[in-house]
């Protein structure tokens, strides 16, 4: 679980990653979750974002490669009014939805 790590879990059909992320810095109350939804909507990902207690932010997703390392790379500037300090691989997804992506 290391910073930077990149989105290297495979995800379950061939062609696809899954990733399980935490965002660190200014990413409450910032816009970030729907910011998130409307991205991975846009990169046709299916999965979740929700805050966390302690302030950051939870992700899961799951998509193809290249639409994965691109949510990465958004994910990692995230909307506007963010800063993105640190975006963390917690390795494969857990709990996605069959489909669509929600904010928990």
């Amino acid at each position: 679980m290391q910073a930077e790590q990149g989105a290297n879990a495979k995800g379950g059909e061939a062609g696809t990653r899954s990733v399980h992320f935490i965002l660190k810095g200014r990413v409450q109350g910032v816009g970030m979750r729907v910011w998130a939804k409307r991205t991975a909507e846009r990169l046709d990902l299916r999965g979740w974002i929700r805050n966390l207690p302690d302030g950051r932010v939870e992700v899961c997703a799951e998509g193809p490669v290249d639409a994965m390392q691109r949510f990465r790379q958004l994910l990692r500037v995230g909307p506007r009014l963010a800063r993105v300090n640190e975006l963390t691989d917690r390795g494969p997804a857990v709990e996605l939805p069959d489909e669509g992506f929600e904010i928990r």
